[in-house]
Order: structure tokens, then sequence, then C-alpha cells
């Protein structure tokens, strides 16, 4: 054997052996090649499911929010909010689910049948679909609930021309039933079927109708031709109270538009106007009093509840109700008792008048019929301790010196 051959032996040897150690290495490496390999494939894998779950979640609540869409129920009570919200879940899906295609559909055909916008020019602008359906959902809103209210209003109208066409029919049959009563008065004074709508003259008609006595007929035919004189003059309904306001004021002292929210003011206003009327009509007397007299009486009643109505103005003004003076002291009532009718007092009862808004007729009748008192009201409590005196005095006199040139000519 020759020295050249072992170490022939010795390099095949260690060739083997690096060999070996390289192959094991390899396969080492390819070991760990393929789990890396393995390891992505699974990261890949769990990434795709993951993300193939959310993607099917997505397109579960799509479908939830589009499903009421084609419903007609849904716009009838769908806010602005709503629609909105559903074109841009549709708008997302159309290209990726039949389902979303059907239902951008539907929005664009409601939308544009119901708001008159077409969701092809909005594309994805949400806000800008929202706000143009909320302006004209409101507008319409406010239209229809015009529309409502007036066909509320024609509904009451009808329903208060229908009732009052009622009370008219009920009326002409009772004017019908008491003119068939009443028939030979009203033949005999020549009296029409709608003059009964007047109450004074119906009153004396049923007077006359139930006379038992030439006296009480005489007496019921002078007032029933007193009646058909003034609706001659003023219909049968009678004067107005703007009429009667203008007369008074311009004849009574101290009278203003006030004292016409005070019925028996008013009631007053008319029987002096109506005695003014008869009187200047050729009518004398009646049957228990002369016009002058009838006169007389209503113009006493108008300065009657002038008086009343001024009192109740001082009261109220100066504090000086009924309560407060039972609680006063004797004192006070003595302190003020001196000091009623004095000029201070006067000049603070017209200040008094008007900041409470009195005009310049009522300030200066009221203080003339302060004036005229002379003396504060508790003196008149004391002075009945006594034995009353009747004053000598002509009858309206006192009255006739507040009267005005409109007044009744003697």
């Amino acid at each position: 054997m020759s020295e050249s051959d072992g170490i022939d032996d010795f390099l095949d040897n260690g060739m083997r052996q690096s060999l070996m150690v390289a192959a094991r290495i390899a396969e080492t490496l390819a070991r760990r090649r393929q789990e890396a390999q393995r390891q992505q494939e699974y990261l890949d894998s769990q990434a795709a499911h993951e993300a193939q779950t959310r993607l099917s979640a997505e397109r579960s609540s799509a479908l939830a929010v589009l499903a009421p869409v084609q419903k007609d129920e849904w716009w009838d009570k769908a806010q602005p909010a709503d629609i909105a919200t559903a074109h841009a879940v549709a708008e997302g899906w159309k290209d990726h689910d039949p389902t979303a295609l059907e239902a951008s559909t539907k929005i664009r055909e409601e939308v544009l049948a119901r708001y008159g916008i077409d969701t092809h020019d909005v594309g994805t602008d949400t806000a800008y679909l929202e706000s143009g359906i909320a302006t004209i959902a409101t507008e319409k809103a406010r239209l229809d609930e015009l529309a409502r209210s007036q066909e509320e209003a024609r509904k009451t109208a009808a329903g208060h021309e229908k009732a009052m066409q009622l009370i008219a029919a009920a009326q002409a049959e009772e004017l019908r039933a008491q003119a068939a009563k009443l028939a030979p008065e009203m033949e005999r004074h020549q009296v029409p079927v709608e003059y009964l709508a007047n109450p004074e003259l119906a009153q004396a008609l049923q007077r006359a109708h139930n006379a038992k006595t030439p006296k009480a007929a005489a007496a019921a035919d002078a007032d029933i031709k007193e009646r058909l004189f003034l609706i001659g003059k003023d219909g049968i309904n009678g004067p107005e109270i703007e009429q009667l306001r203008k007369e008074t004021t311009a004849t009574i002292n101290g009278a203003g538009e006030s004292h016409f929210n005070d019925p028996q003011f008013v009631k007053a206003a008319k029987a002096m106007h109506e005695a003014k009327l008869l009187a200047e009509g050729g009518f004398t007397h009646s049957q228990f009093a002369s016009m002058e007299q009838r006169y007389e009486r209503a113009e006493k009643e108008l300065f009657a509840r002038l008086e009343n109505i001024g009192r109740e103005i001082e009261n109220c003004v100066t504090g000086n109700d009924s309560s407060q003076l039972k609680d006063q002291a004797p004192t006070l009532e003595a302190t003020s008792a001196t000091g009623y009718g004095s000029a201070e007092h006067h000049a603070k009862f017209a200040q008094s008048l008007e900041d409470s808004g009195a005009n310049e007729a009522q300030i200066r009748g009221r203080l003339t019929a302060s004036r005229s008192e002379g003396a504060h009201p508790s003196a008149a409590v004391t002075m009945g301790k006594g034995a009353a005196k009747a004053r000598k005095t002509r009858a309206g006199a006192a009255v006739g010196a507040e009267r005005g040139k409109g007044g009744l000519s003697r």
C-alpha cells in the first residue's frame, strides 16, 4: 500500500462528513422554509377569513338598514336623517349586492316623487340630501297644516251657518206662532210680523191682548204707538251702543267711553235717547209720566251711574276701598275727613284720575261731582243720627245744571 492511498481515504472521509453536514444544514433550512411558508399561508388564510367575516357582517348590517326601504309605511314616517343614511348605504353596496341595487332604485324613485330631489344629482353628499329633504318636508308640513286649518275653518263656518239657520228657523216659527196669537192687535196697529223681534213691542202687543179694561187697553195701545215710532227711527233692534255713546258724551258732562261698559249706564242712555226722540216726534206723555219726566229720570240715572263709577275709580286710584276703610283706626278717619274736600285733596284726586287714564272730560265731571259732595262720606254716618231734613229745591234743578245743549227742550 502506498502513502498516497491513505491521504485519499482521509480526504474522502472529510468530504463525506462535510457533505453530510451540508445535507443536514440544507435539510434544516428547508424545514424552516416550509414552516415559514405554512405559517404565512395560515396567517393569510386567517386574515382572509376575518376579512370575509367582517365583510359579511357589514353586508348583513347594510341589508338590515335597507330592508324597510321597500315598505310604504317606512316612507310615511321616515325622518330626513333616516332617508339620507339609507341612500348612503345603498350607494355603497349597490355594486356588490343586488338587494342594495334594488334599494338604491327605490330610494331614488321615492325621494324624487315625495321631495322633488334626484339622488343622482346628490351623489354621496348625504348632508346635502338630508338638509334638502328636511327643508321641503317642513314646508310640506306647513302647507298640510294650513290646508287642515282651512278645512276645519270651513267645517266650523258651515256648522255655524247651519246652527244660525236652525236658530233663525226656530225664531221665525216662534214669531209665526206669536203673530197668530196677537193677530187682532197686529192688524189693528198694522204691525209686520218681523217687528215682533223687538221685545218691547212684543210685550206691548201682549199687554194689549191681555187687557181687561179700557184703561189698560189704551195704555198698551199708547206703548205700541211709541214702539212703532221708535222702530221707524232706530230699526227693529234699536240704537247701537256707538250711537248712544256719541249722543251721551255730547250731552252729559263727564261721560266717557269707559262708562259704556256698564249695562245700567247703557240702559239709562237708551231711555234718555228714546225720550228725546218721542218728544221730538210729538209724543207728550205716557201712562205714568210725561216725556220731560221720563227724560229727567233717565238723566238722573245717568248721573247716578256716573257718580258710582267715578267713586269706584277714586277708591281704586286712592286705595280707599271698603276693606281699607274698615281697617282704619278712628284717628285716621278723622284725619281723612279733615282733608276731604280741600284744594289739596282735589288736586291729588285729579292727578290720580289722570294717571289712571281718564280723559279731560271725565276728570272735569268727576271733580265737579266730588266738589258737590262737600263732606267726607263718613259724615253721612254721623248725620244719620239726627232727623233728616228735606231740602227745598225744584225737582230736577241740580240735574238741569249739568245738562248740555243736547238735552230735551221744554
